[in-house]
C-alpha cells in the first residue's frame, strides 16, 4: 500500500504513513471502491447528483472550460477597467475599493484566496504598491457591526460594492445590500453607478441589478453549489479585482483534477487522503479533522475546510432516506501559534482527532537567528518537532508539502480537498451537494421574524402595560410556549431604543428576579 504520493513536476507530496491503515482496513471496504469512483465519474459526466434539488454538479468539468469562456473574459475586462480608472464611480472618481458582500461559500472562497496570496496587510499598501490593484473588504454576516465597522474607512464614491448570491435571494446578503443603499442614499450617491453582482439568472438579484442599471452583473451556474464555487465566477470577480492571477489558480485545480482521477483508490491521492477520513472515524466520523498549515498566509484554511467538509457530510439521511447521521468535524489554527493554544489536549488529552499538516516549504523572508539556522528553520523545526511527539503518543496525522504558498498551489489544495470530499460521500452514500440543515434553520428563523411583527402589532395594541414576559405574552395573545422568544424580542427592543418600533417603546426593571417590562406609547 502507497503511503506517500508525490507529484514531481509540482512537488506536491503526501504522506499517510502515520495513519497506520493496515491491509486489512483497506480490504474490508474494497466492495466500496469501484461504486464510489463511478459516482465520482458521474458527476464529471453530468448525470444529476443532488437528487434533493434535481441538479447536477458541476465545479470538476466548469473549470477546465472557464478560463477560455466569454465569462472569464468579461471578469478580467471589467477588473482591468475598474484598474486603469475607465469604469468610475457616480462622482467620477476612480474605483479603488471593493466590498464583497457575501456569505459561506460566496465569502470564505474568496477572503482565504486573498488573504493567502495578498496577505493580511494589503490594503494599507498604497496604490503602487497595489499596483493599482482595489482595496478589497468582506462583510459576511448581517450583523450591523459588519457594516457598521467598515463604513467609516470607505469612501462611498471610490467604492464598489459586489453582491454574490446564488439564488439571489440569501437574507444575510440582502440585509447588507440594503444598508449600503441606505448608506449611499444618505450621501445622494447613485447606489447602481458603485454596484455589480454575481448570480443566477432570473434571481431575484438578477432582476434588481439589471432593472437598476448595476455596472456589471455576472452569471453564476445552477450546478455549482456556493462552497464549491471558489473556481468559479464567485472565486474569480474578487480575485481579479485584487490582482490575483486567478487562471495559475485554476491550472493548479485543474492539474490536481487530472492527478485524482486515477481509479485506483490506492494511487489516488484525493482517494486516499477520503479512505484515511473514513477509516479513522471508523466510517461514521468518530474523530475529528485536525488542520494545521504551518504558514500564516494559510490561516483561513480551516475556516474554508469547515464548510466545505461538514456542510457536505453532516447529514441525518443518506440517499436512500435511512437515518445515519453522518459528519465529520473540522477543527484549526496554525503552526506553530497552535503550540501555545490547543496542541497541549492533542498531545495529552483525548485521542479523538487526526491532524493534516499543510508545510509550504519556502519562507518569505531569509533571516538568520543564529549559526547556520534562519527563522524559518524554527518553523519547519517545530512542525517536525510536533509530528514526532504526537506520532510518539499515538496520534494519527497526515503531512502535505507544497514548495509555497502561490495561486496554483491554493489551487491544487483546494481541488484535492473537494474530489476527498465528493469521494468520502460516496462512501457513505450521501448526498454532499444539499444543505438540508441549513434551510431548516433559515425556516426556524422565519418563524422568529414572523412572530416579531406580531409582537410589534401587539404592543401597540396594549400599551401602556407592564408586567413580567410571561405576562405580555398572554395580554398579547400570543401562545406561551414561545414565552422565551418573546423575552428575546422584548431585551433586543429594550437594547436599541432608537430602531423603528410600532408606536410604542420599552423599557425594563430587575424585580423579585426577573425582568419586568414596561410598554408605552411612544
Amino acid at each position: 500500500m502507497n503511503n506517500t504520493f508525490i507529484h514531481p513536476t509540482a512537488d506536491f507530496t503526501l504522506e499517510f504513513a502515520d495513519m497506520n491503515i493496515t491491509p486489512a482496513q483497506i480490504d474490508a471496504l474494497r466492495d466500496k471502491f469501484v461504486a464510489a469512483h463511478q459516482g465520482i465519474m458521474d458527476i464529471e459526466a453530468g448525470k444529476i447528483k443532488n437528487p434533493d434539488e434535481n441538479r447536477k454538479v458541476t465545479h470538476f468539468t466548469d473549470r477546465i472550460a472557464y478560463p477560455k469562456s466569454d465569462l472569464f473574459k468579461a471578469v478580467e475586462k471589467f477588473a482591468s477597467e475598474i484598474r486603469e480608472g475607465k469604469i468610475k464611480g457616480s462622482t467620477g472618481q476612480k474605483i479603488t475599493q471593493v466590498v464583497i458582500n457575501g456569505i459561506g461559500g460566496s465569502a470564505l472562497g474568496p477572503q482565504l484566496l486573498q488573504f493567502a496570496i495578498n496577505g493580511p496587510y494589503w490594503n494599507e499598501l498604497s496604490e503602487d504598491q497595489r499596483k493599482h490593484n482595489c482595496k478589497i473588504y468582506f462583510v459576511d454576516n448581517t450583523d450591523t457591526a459588519g457594516v457598521a465597522d467598515l463604513l467609516p474607512v470607505l469612501n462611498l464614491e471610490s467604492t464598489l460594492i459586489v453582491s454574490i448570491s446564488k439564488s439571489g435571494g440569501t437574507q444575510e446578503t440582502k440585509n447588507n445590500m440594503f444598508a449600503f443603499m441606505h448608506a449611499y442614499a444618505e450621501k445622494n450617491l447613485n447606489f447602481a453607478a458603485h454596484a455589480a453582482a454575481i448570480t443566477m439568472r432570473d434571481s431575484e438579484l438578477d432582476k434588481l441589478s439589471r432593472g437598476t442599471g448595476w455596472l456589471a452583473v455576472f452569471e453564476m451556474a445552477e450546478s455549482i453549489g456556493g462552497r464549491t464555487s471558489e473556481t468559479s465566477i464567485v472565486g474569480h470577480l474578487p480575485a481579479a479585482l485584487a490582482g490575483i492571477n486567478f487562471a495559475k489558480f485554476l491550472e493548479g485545480a485543474c492539474e490536481m483534477d487530472t492527478w485524482t482521477r486515477q481509479p485506483d483508490a490506492l494511487k489516488n491521492p484525493a482517494y486516499m487522503l477520503a479512505l484515511s477520513w473514513y477509516i479513522a472515524g471508523n466510517g461514521k466520523g468518530d474523530k475529528n479533522m485536525i488542520i494545521v498549515p504551518y504558514s500564516d498566509r494559510l490561516l483561513l484554511f480551516s475556516r474554508y475546510l469547515q464548510q466545505l467538509v461538514m456542510e457536505s457530510l453532516g447529514k441525518e439521511f443518506d440517499l436512500d432516506g435511512k437515518p445515519v447521521f453522518q459528519g465529520l468535524n473540522v477543527f484549526g489554527n496554525k503552526g506553530g501559534t497552535d503550540a501555545h493554544a490547543f496542541i497541549q489536549q492533542l498531545h495529552d488529552g483525548r485521542n479523538d482527532f487526526f491532524t493534516i499538516f499543510i508545510e509550504p516549504l519556502k519562507d518569505a523572508l531569509n533571516v538568520p537567528v543564529k549559526d547556520l539556522i534562519t527563522m524559518g528553520d524554527y518553523l519547519h523545526g517545530f512542525e517536525t518537532g510536533l509530528a514526532t511527539a504526537l506520532r510518539n503518543r499515538g496520534r494519527q496525522l497526515i503531512q502535505i508539502r507544497i514548495p509555497e504558498v502561490s495561486e496554483y498551489y491554493l489551487g491544487m489544495l483546494i481541488a484535492m480537498f473537494e474530489r476527498a470530499v465528493a469521494y468520502y460521500a460516496e462512501l457513505i452514500h450521501i448526498n454532499a451537494f444539499h444543505q438540508p440543515g441549513v434551510q431548516a434553520y433559515k425556516k426556524a428563523a422565519s418563524v422568529n421574524i414572523a412572530l416579531n411583527t406580531q409582537l410589534q402589532t401587539a404592543l401597540a395594541q396594549i400599551a401602556p402595560f407592564a408586567g413580567t414576559a410571561a405576562a405580555i405574552t398572554e395580554k398579547a395573545g400570543i401562545d406561551r410556549n414561545v414565552t422565551r422568544d418573546v423575552e428575546a424580542l422584548l431585551a433586543k427592543f429594550v437594547a436599541n431604543p432608537s430602531r423603528p418600533l410600532n408606536g410604542f417603546k420599552v423599557t425594563k426593571i430587575w424585580s423579585e428576579g426577573e425582568w419586568n417590562y414596561t410598554v408605552q406609547k411612544a
